[in-house]
Formats: structure tokens, C-alpha cells, sequence
């Protein structure tokens, strides 16, 4: 009998129900070895090795669905344990990769195409072997397309949800008319001193701080002018936040009534019964998540964990636990009730009501603007 009936076989016994999945993977494995074969099969049955996949992301709601719906079913299913941390912010997280030895981190819930950029300009890219992931063919093509112009012949991360970062106001405050009169100057005024809040993120600041001087975030042409803005807000702000648990905290006790914020976070306070409204301005903060696999990962362990959190019941669970429409396209997917209700959702599958970073842009402006904002931040 040749390597490939065999194989064949073998994989016909396990689709038939005959044998176990475990079962097939290491019958296959143990024909790979004999044979002294690296064959597909083979390659398989070396990832079900793989004890367990580091997974880091941004904790609270998002990372209670990300367990309850995708981790934990997927162990269940594969026996591969899941291990999720939190990150510490984001560019201390990349230097923590960085330092670490390779393997030790696996996969990062990264925000913006910037940070994919950022990470292959590092060289921390893998290459997915997208036949492992066939959930791939749902995804948008837009947030796809998007990390091709980073990498255009390979990816290194799954598209996995999106937002914005819009704003977030107290109704018993200020009502949805003055939100949208206003826009971003609601971050600038004077009549609430003392209950504005914002992210301590330099990107966000830079961005709301070119919204509030009329200029376009991803083709600043007065930059001392933002600055100005962004030091007008800290003077006029209770303090910055640095994590959708404390923004949360904020609103819900009335210790701020307004700032920008995470369309899924604003969704769950709503959720909760709490009186806010959210607003996207013009030329508003839209983004997206990806599922980066880090350079030097057991790949086969991840991308089968990649297309478990990519189908579609997954997918779907995720995002009404998360409160973030996930990358899905819903032109091919039907996604439900609840995800075409949440905030910054595009029935169309183009996100073309959305303004994203421009990698290049602030990837290119990093070092000069987040040590500005340092210092800004200090009081200077």
C-alpha cells in the first residue's frame, strides 16, 4: 500500500467517525515517523504536541468573552490550553516581546494596522498558512486588504473585530443635540471642567487634538496647533484613563461626563441601564483588532486556534459578549439581532464610514509625537 492511500484512508476512517480526531492525528504522526514523511497529515499531528498557546489582550469584558466563547470550547475540542494575559499597554507589551525569547509569547489581540506595521517593521511577522484557516474566506476583504499593504505577500494576523473611538457623554449632562453640535470640542470646553476624561494614548490625543483644530489626523500640517488642544484638554480634564475597566468606572459614577471612548464599552455601560450616548464625529477614531501571531509561535497550534475563533458561532458570541462587531462580512455572514445594533456596525462589509490611522503616517511620527505627549503629559 503507498504513503498516500494510506493517508487517505486513515482520514476517510476519521470523517466516517471511526476513530477519534486524537485518535487519526496520532495514527498519522506515528505513519509520518515511520516512513521518515513530512506529509500535511504529518504536520498536523506534530501541532496536537503543542500543550498550550499564549494568548495577550486588553482583559475585562473583552477577555471574559474571548474565554467563555472561544477558549475554553476550544481546549474542550482540542486539548490545547489557552493561556491569556493582559496587556500593560501597548508599547509596553511590543517591548516585552521584544525582550522575550522567541515561542514565549504566541499571539497578541493587536489594535490598528499601525501596531501590525509596527511589529513587522521589527521583523516579529510569521506567515500563516491561510489553508489552515478556510474561516479566512468570511472576513472582509476591506480589513484584510488593509494588512496586505503592510505585507502583500504574506499575512501574520487573522482580522478579528472593529470600532471607533468616538465620544461619550452623560444624557442627564448633555443631550445628544449638543454632542453633535459640539463634536470633538466637547473635549475642550470650558463648561465642563473637571468632568472631561480622555485615554492616556498618544495617538488618540494627537487625533482629537487635530479633529478640534479643523485639521485631517492622517495629514497634520500644524502640529504645535494640536499641541496646544491637547494641553488645553489635560488642564480641563479630571485625569486620563488607561483601561476600558476605569473609562467604564468613570461614567458609570458620574465622575465624568464626557469623553472619547470605546464604541464597545459605551455599549455595555447602555447595556448595564446607564444614560449614555456615544457620538462619532466627523473623520472619528475607526479601528480594528487583529489576531497577530508573533514570530517563532507553534503555527499550526495557532492558526487552528485562529479558525476556531473565526467561525461563525465563535465569531458571533465573541462579539455580543465584547460588544464589537466582529470582522465577519455581513454580506456572506448572517451575524444576528444584536451585532447590527452595536455601535460603528456597517451593514455594507466596505467600512467605508470609517477613518482609519494611516500606518505609515503615525508610524512614521511615533518617536517625536508619544515623547511629546510625555512630556505634555507631565505638565509641560
Amino acid at each position: 500500500m503507498d504513503n498516500t492511500t494510506r493517508y487517505e484512508r486513515l482520514r476517510d476512517r476519521y470523517r466516517n467517525g471511526d476513530i477519534s480526531r486524537r485518535k487519526f492525528f496520532g495514527l498519522i504522526g506515528a505513519a509520518g515517523a515511520a516512513y521518515g514523511l513530512q506529509t500535511p497529515f504529518a504536520k498536523y499531528a506534530m501541532a496536537q504536541d503543542v500543550k498550550q498557546v499564549r494568548f495577550d489582550g486588553w482583559g475585562g469584558v473583552v477577555s471574559e468573552a474571548f474565554r467563555k466563547h472561544a477558549f475554553d470550547p476550544f481546549t474542550a475540542k482540542t486539548g490545547i490550553t489557552v493561556v491569556d494575559g493582559t496587556f500593560p499597554g501597548g508599547d509596553e507589551y511590543l517591548a516585552q516581546v521584544r525582550a522575550s525569547q522567541p515561542g514565549e509569547y504566541n499571539i497578541a489581540h493587536l489594535s490598528g494596522v499601525f501596531d501590525y506595521a509596527r511589529y513587522h517593521n521589527f521583523d516579529l511577522t510569521s506567515e500563516l498558512n491561510l489553508d489552515n484557516i478556510p474561516n479566512m474566506a468570511n472576513v472582509m476583504p476591506a480589513l484584510i486588504n488593509a494588512f496586505h499593504a503592510v505585507t502583500p505577500d504574506s499575512l501574520s494576523a487573522a482580522p478579528y473585530d472593529y470600532g471607533s473611538t468616538g465620544l461619550a457623554y452623560n444624557r442627564k449632562y448633555i443631550s445628544d443635540d449638543e454632542a453633535k453640535e459640539k463634536g470633538a470640542m466637547l473635549l475642550i470646553d470650558d463648561a465642563y471642567k473637571g468632568k472631561i476624561g480622555g485615554w492616556s494614548d498618544w495617538r488618540t490625543r494627537v487625533w482629537y487634538g487635530a479633529l478640534q483644530t479643523g485639521q485631517d489626523p492622517n495629514d497634520i500640517q500644524d502640529i504645535e496647533a494640536v499641541w496646544d488642544a491637547v494641553r488645553k484638554h489635560r488642564d480641563l480634564a479630571l485625569k486620563y484613563w488607561a483601561s476600558g475597566a476605569e473609562l467604564m468606572s468613570l461614567l458609570a459614577e458620574e465622575e465624568i461626563y464626557v469623553t472619547e471612548a470605546w464604541s464597545g464599552r459605551v455599549y455595555a455601560l447602555q447595556e448595564q441601564g446607564h444614560d449614555i450616548g456615544y457620538y462619532d464625529p466627523p473623520k472619528g477614531f475607526g479601528w480594528q483588532e487583529c489576531l497577530f501571531v508573533i514570530k517563532g509561535s507553534p503555527m499550526e497550534a495557532c492558526e487552528e486556534l485562529l479558525n476556531f475563533m473565526l467561525d461563525k458561532e465563535t465569531s458571533i458570541a465573541v462579539a455580543e459578549g465584547q460588544n464589537y462587531p466582529p470582522a465577519l462580512d455581513p454580506t456572506k455572514v448572517d451575524l444576528g439581532k444584536k451585532i447590527p445594533t452595536l455601535p460603528a456596525f456597517d451593514p455594507t462589509g466596505t467600512l467605508a464610514g470609517l477613518t482609519f490611522a494611516n500606518p505609515e503616517y503615525w508610524n512614521g511620527h511615533e518617536a517625536d509625537w508619544s515623547e511629546t505627549f510625555s512630556r505634555v503629559q507631565r505638565g509641560y
